[in-house]
């Protein structure tokens, strides 16, 4: 859910704009981008004691799991996949025991997961 700030409003244009232009390997970067910026605001509002805000967060952390998950080609995409799987998987567990408990402990994990993961989308890049 976006704000209805006139900054948020420009943010989420910017986005569209970059993913309407972007080629797939790009796109997955704008997505563990937005995650990893995610986790930072579940943080935040953990710390803040906002547990509403924190769950919106981490709907949008779920999300963006699901969206990269649903990406996969199983039948196609070897070990691979299957193992990218099976970390989106994981990280969403960390994030919903995180949500369940308020306990930011689960996040250290799932940003070192998703930055490695970008650092390797990084490096194929290159």
């Amino acid at each position: 859910m976006i704000d209805d700030t006139g900054y948020d409003a420009y943010q989420h244009a910017q986005v569209e704009a970059r993913a309407a232009s972007a080629d797939p390997h790009q796109l997955v970067l704008m997505l563990v981008d937005g995650l990893l910026d995610e986790l930072a605001r579940i943080e935040g509002h953990l710390a803040a004691g906002n547990l509403e805000r924190k769950a919106e967060s981490v709907t949008r952390c779920m999300d963006i799991l699901g969206g990269l998950d649903t990406a996969l080609d199983l039948e196609n995409g070897g070990p691979i996949a299957e193992e990218l799987h099976r970390l989106y998987d994981f990280c969403g567990r960390q994030l919903f025991d995180v949500s369940v408990k308020n306990d930011p402990a689960g996040l250290k994990v799932v940003h070192q997961v998703m930055s490695d993961l970008r650092e390797g989308w990084q490096a194929m890049a290159a």
